[in-house]
């Protein structure tokens, strides 16, 4: 069978052929070189809805907050594409969860894709290819994509790389807020967010987010907001998106909005040369002779780790 032209595969994406979506999200998934023309096709036609991460520690309900969160939006006529990144063996690479299948929605809903992704490992509790899906999302005509990234709470942090929006999901008697947020969740947090909140103590955990989000605007100069939200009752859900789109607007509208995309675009610059480089020194380790007696000697302990990293890096730039 014949494999679709990157150019056919874009147009079939621009006229909302869901088939076409998912071959692409499948292929960009399981890193098939097949997919990269395609990505360089889209991306003139991305980098114009909001991206928006929901990130927190297990049990927050992150999964329940989507699921209303794409019923208001669908409500408003507005499309969404939904990526739920999983956590993944570091062992089989497989999703620990399973493709979990959690959105409610009607079957014959085209105005929602949703799409369970493992994380393969990748740090930061969002998957490599995440970038590119929610481009592929942005490509097949959907005006909003939600990520809801692995609940490795702390380190949960790279979300800031792929999300113009993030949402730090919290609850009541979570532990130490104040703590958990030090490592990192308050620095990328655009938006906090109390869900359970018809459960005792969301004024006290409103107390404690509103004290760290007065000693300073992020970088950019905007200030965290906080939104409490029940899924049960329901509540907020409204207000959060409201939340959501105020931050999307101050992005559109500050000056430094040019510098960050520069910086985001860096990073990722960077990232990806970092993996080639990576892989094609790993497969080289194990298949060219003269290599593979250098990591002999490491493990004879007649060099070290450093020394035989000094000796590789001609190989990443040659």
């Amino acid at each position: 069978m014949t494999r679709p032209r990157p150019r056919s595969l874009a147009a079939a994406l621009a006229t909302g052929d869901r088939r076409a979506l998912a071959r692409a999200i499948t292929a960009v998934e399981s890193g098939d070189a097949s997919a990269d023309p395609l990505l360089r096709a889209i991306f003139p036609r991305t980098g114009r809805i909001p991206i928006v991460g929901l990130t927190g520690p297990l049990g927050v309900g992150k999964s329940s907050l989507v699921n209303l969160l794409v019923a208001h939006l669908r409500a408003q006529g507005r499309s969404v594409g939904v990526v739920a990144v999983d956590p993944s063996s570091p062992f089989s690479g497989g999703s620990v969860l399973g493709d979990r299948i959690r959105l409610e929605r009607r079957a014959d809903d085209e105005g929602v894709f949703f799409r369970s992704m493992a994380s393969r490992g990748a740090s930061g509790g969002v998957a490599a290819s995440t970038r590119d899906v929610a481009r592929l999302l942005e490509a097949a005509g959907f005006d909003v994509v939600i990520v809801e990234t692995v609940g490795s709470g702390q380190v949960d942090v790279a979300i800031r790389e792929v999300a113009t929006t993030r949402i730090v999901v919290v609850v009541p008697h979570l532990g130490d807020e104040v703590q958990t947020l030090k490592a990192g969740l308050f620095e990328i947090s655009d938006i906090f967010c109390i869900n359970k909140s018809d459960l005792p103590g969301a004024e006290t955990a409103e107390r404690h987010l509103s004290e760290l989000a007065s000693l300073g605007p992020t970088p950019d100069g905007w200030r965290s907001r906080i939104v409490r939200t029940s899924t049960v009752l329901p509540l907020g859900i409204p207000e959060l998106w409201a939340a959501v789109e105020a931050h999307e607007k101050f992005l559109a509208d500050s000056p430094g909005r040019r510098d960050e995309l520069r910086r985001r675009l860096t990073e990722e610059i960077v990232s990806r040369v970092r993996d080639v480089l990576a892989r094609e020194v790993a497969e080289r380790l194990e298949t060219d002779p003269s290599l593979r007696r250098l990591v002999d000697k490491v493990v004879a302990r007649e060099i070290d780790p450093r020394t035989a990293a000094d000796r590789l890096l001609p190989l990443g730039r040659g």
